[in-house]
């Protein structure tokens, strides 16, 4: 995977093949178009945590690097220093900002993203943004800010049901290549966050786990590993 403005690399895993996408297939479809095409309407895309926003932004990315074009992915919800770091995205094809919502209470940020987002649109470049919530219910005190991107296209990525959920994790447990039986799968789902990024990070940090101890996914080793009291 290519390397990014600032040092952010993508995931590997992060496609729109690793994605299970239950009720967000015209979702992804949208995101898709703007990462082949140009000229289209800013996305604002939103979501509690945990439903896959940062991963279908940086497949968004991935899927324009296959398409020989420039993206970019900035998570604002990281500690950078200066809102100047936007510099040089405006030429990019696409550029994905993720948890918007973090930097949108300073002042220095919204004259930022103000400039940004006009002089991207001007070149023909996409926009994806993703936050916790929908545009409308953030505060903009830079009001030109605020109404550009509340007519951005606003689409709620759609948690996956339990069952789906369920699929989602066999079938990350298949790429990484280690059995989930039901009672662990079961045990998962009932101990951890119902959220599909924390139970793949669980399930990474298991196969690294299984992998150095040379063991098989049981129960009890699942909940010495993650650290659970006992049930």
């Amino acid at each position: 995977m290519q390397q990014l403005p600032l040092g952010v690399r993508l995931r590997t895993a992060s496609s729109f093949a690793s994605f299970s996408c239950g009720e967000n297939a015209a979702l992804i479809a949208a995101m898709e178009a703007r990462a082949t095409q140009a000229h289209l309407p800013p996305l604002w895309i939103w979501s509690t945590h945990g439903a896959g926003r940062s991963h279908l932004l940086q497949a968004s990315c991935a899927r324009a690097a296959e398409s020989k074009r420039r993206a970019g992915f900035l998570p604002l919800a990281a500690d950078w220093p200066l809102p100047a770091l936007l510099a040089g995205f405006e030429s990019l094809d696409l550029v994905c900002l993720d948890d918007i919502d973090a930097v949108v209470g300073s002042a220095h940020w919204q004259q930022s993203l103000f400039v940004f987002y006009n002089e991207l649109l001007e070149q023909g470049g996409n926009l994806i943004i993703s936050a916790d919530r929908p545009p409308q219910a953030l505060e903009f005190s830079l009001k030109d800010l605020g109404s550009r991107l509340c007519a951005a296209l606003v689409w709620q990525v759609r948690p996956l049901a339990e069952a789906e959920q369920a699929t989602a994790l066999q079938a990350r447990a298949a790429t990484l290549g280690i059995e989930l039986n039901e009672d662990v799968l079961q045990y998962l789902q009932r101990r951890l966050p119902r959220d599909l990024g924390a139970l793949c990070d669980a399930l990474d940090q298991l196969d690294g786990a299984a992998l150095a101890q040379q063991r098989r996914l049981t129960v009890p080793f699942v909940r010495s590993v993650l650290q659970f009291s006992g049930d």
